[in-house]
C-alpha cells in the first residue's frame, strides 16, 4: 500500500489556494508545492499538523492508503 495526500483537493473544497495555504500554515512554498505536485511525496509529521490545523480537519483526513503498482500487478 502506498501512502496519497489529499491535501491539495481539501484545500481545493474549503476554498484554500496553494499559496494561501502555504502562508496561513508557514509552510516553506517549495514544500507546499512538491505537496500540490506529488501526492505520494514524503511530508513531516509537523508540516501535516500545521496544514491539517488550517484546514480545520484531523491529520489522518489528509492522507489515504492507496494500493501500489506493485501490489497491482501481484493480484492479476
Amino acid at each position: 500500500m502506498a501512502i496519497r495526500l489529499r491535501i491539495k483537493e481539501i484545500a481545493t473544497a474549503k476554498g484554500w489556494t496553494q499559496t494561501k495555504l502555504q502562508r496561513a500554515a508557514d509552510v516553506h512554498p517549495s514544500t507546499m508545492q512538491g505537496i500540490y505536485h506529488d501526492p505520494y511525496r514524503d511530508v513531516a509529521h509537523s508540516t501535516l499538523v500545521k496544514i491539517a490545523k488550517v484546514l480545520g480537519v484531523e491529520v489522518a483526513e489528509l492522507t489515504e492508503e492507496v494500493p501500489d503498482e506493485k501490489d497491482e500487478h501481484d493480484q492479476s
